[in-house]
């Protein structure tokens, strides 16, 4: 998920620089949706470790 987070934020830098607005917001929005399910699943697993034991 980090991956993806950091590929599409990697995506939005490049096509901000050329200019491509429409494309580069679209990467930006994308990262940030990929990045708070990534926190959000990160969260839910800290949470499943600290109950199972």
């Amino acid at each position: 998920m980090v991956r993806w987070t950091i590929t599409f934020i990697i995506i939005a830098i490049i096509a901000g620089v050329l200019g491509f607005g429409g494309i580069a917001g679209a990467a930006a929005r994308i990262a940030k949706i990929c990045f708070f399910i990534f926190i959000v699943l990160f969260v839910l697993s800290l949470l499943k470790g600290i109950v199972k034991k």
